[in-house]
């Protein structure tokens, strides 16, 4: 919390977190010519909100593209807000749904850290005992590479010859194919008849799932990619996965979920 802190303190910072929430996945010479720092200010000041997981990073061929991660302000508000009054925390707030909000880039990017090992972790990935419980979903599959998958989600049931496992390294990287929208989904999850319409034209996309081990912490890097122009599973994806993922490493980290969020 005080490298979080730390880190949106500095005005510079919170400019490269403006640059990045306008255009994400940016590379160091894409945010050096938008903004009047030099290369070594810019980097230093990056090294720092990644340090604070404002940031983080993936290469791209030869490039080191830079996304913002809404990780650590979702875990700020989440055990901070509704400790004090509304007014002292609308800055922290608005900059949440700013992290939350970044449409100019066509994929999700979460980076988070969990107390856990790499294997608790891929077993809270695959195994339906435990993705029932954060998730609400479990999957029908070997986990092998190039089978195929079925999901079931609140009684619906999705499964489609794409819908397949693109990569396994256990305890490494996971990566599948993402659901297929049918009749049967937009019915069971109250979407309209318009929702159905464009979810169903749109192209599947992926997510993949990197684990790497930082001694007795796990880093959990989440990108969802190959989403077209507009993309409202996009939209949902952005809305849905800090939750799910807030959810998991809770589960991790405490052996009990997340409780609902009251009503309103």
């Amino acid at each position: 919390m005080d490298e979080v802190f730390k880190a949106l303190a500095d005005p510079s910072r919170r400019r490269l977190l403006d640059s990045l929430n306008e255009r994400n996945g940016q590379t160091l010479r894409d945010l050096c010519a938008g903004l009047d720092m030099t290369r070594q200010a810019v980097s230093k000041h990056l090294a720092v909100l990644a340090a604070a997981n404002l940031v983080t990073t993936r290469r791209q061929g030869r490039e080191k593209l830079h996304y913002l991660n809404a990780e650590p302000v979702n875990a700020i508000a989440d055990r901070w807000i509704n400790r004090y009054d509304r007014g002292r925390v609308r800055a922290l707030a608005d900059l949440k749904s700013a992290l939350e909000s970044a449409t100019m880039s066509d994929e999700f990017v979460y980076t988070t850290y969990i107390k856990t090992t790499p294997e608790k972790l891929w077993q809270a990935l695959t195994e339906p005992a435990f993705t029932k419980r954060y998730w609400g979903a479990t999957f029908d599959t070997d986990w092998k590479t190039g089978s195929a998958m079925t999901w079931e989600q609140s009684g619906w049931v999705g499964k489609d010859p794409e819908q397949v496992i693109l990569e396994s390294d256990p305890f490494r990287r996971l990566s599948y194919t993402w659901h297929s929208v049918d009749r049967a989904f937009t019915e069971q999850f109250g979407f309209s008849e318009d929702d159905f319409e464009k979810l169903s034209t749109e192209p599947r996309s992926k997510v993949t799932f990197d684990i790497e081990q930082l001694g007795e912490m796990v880093k959990l890097t989440v990108v969802h990619d190959g989403f077209g122009p507009d993309s409202r599973m996009l939209a949902g994806i952005r809305e849905g996965w800090p939750a799910i993922l807030a959810n998991l490493k809770t589960l991790l980290e405490t052996g009990d979920t997340l409780p609902e969020p009251p009503e309103q």
